[in-house]
């Protein structure tokens, strides 16, 4: 199902599934401050295209902040606390990155949101995301936070069930994703980026998703 042209041009959110929510461009008015935060992090731990287990090379160019980080090798999917190209901790998260994960949580109806790992995916023309579940957690009560940056994009979100056909979703500058509850484990993916240029970021879309890999 294509759903980019069904809503009105000043909504604020739409829920897209049960526990999930689009809130339309809830970052944009700090987005200078993201942006900021976002090179900082990446000139202490800088973007990387990660190995599958199958021994794929990622087409998205990754790293993290906070206490922990979601890594990929080899060996598997994972969350170390030590960058593995570094050897270092990786970045303390930055408030302006807690701030805004806290609210877009709360305004999604997850209040006492407290990540410990936030991803930074950085996406070029042609890079996507395979659909998958975000599982490695060891905290599954709380929800994913998903904040876009740069060019739109597809997102692809479906249900716990691989065999339900996802839905489309064109998600702008400063959209953030929040999903939970029974849709915590929906399959979820981005397409391919079209060819295009945003006025900040160029030729990129920058993502950060917010988790909660602890128990609290």
């Amino acid at each position: 199902m294509d759903l980019f042209d069904d809503l009105p041009p000043d909504a604020a959110q739409t829920p897209i599934a049960p526990g999930a929510m689009l809130l339309h461009g809830f970052a944009r008015d700090g987005d200078a401050a993201l942006l900021q935060a976002v090179e900082s992090v990446l000139q202490q731990a800088p973007l990387r295209h990660m190995q599958t287990p199958g021994g794929y090379t990622m087409s998205v160019a990754m790293s993290n902040c906070g206490p922990l980080g979601w890594v990929s090798s080899a060996s598997g999917y994972r969350y170390a606390a030590l960058d593995p190209l570094t050897g270092q901790p990786w970045p303390a998260m930055p408030a302006c990155f807690l701030d805004l994960a806290q609210r877009a949580a709360a305004q999604a109806g997850y209040p006492h949101f407290e990540p410990d790992a936030c991803l930074i995916n950085q996406y070029v023309p042609g890079a996507k995301l395979s659909l998958h579940q975000d599982k490695d957690e060891l905290d599954l009560r709380a929800p994913i936070v998903s904040l876009s940056l740069g060019l739109p994009a597809v997102f692809l979100f479906g249900s716990p069930s691989r065999k339900d056909r996802p839905q489309r979703w064109r998600l702008v500058h400063g959209d953030v994703v929040v999903w939970g509850g029974p849709s915590r484990l929906a399959f979820h993916g981005v397409s391919a980026l079209a060819e295009g240029a945003h006025a900040l970021l160029g030729r990129r879309r920058v993502n950060l998703t917010f988790r909660c890999v602890r128990k609290k």
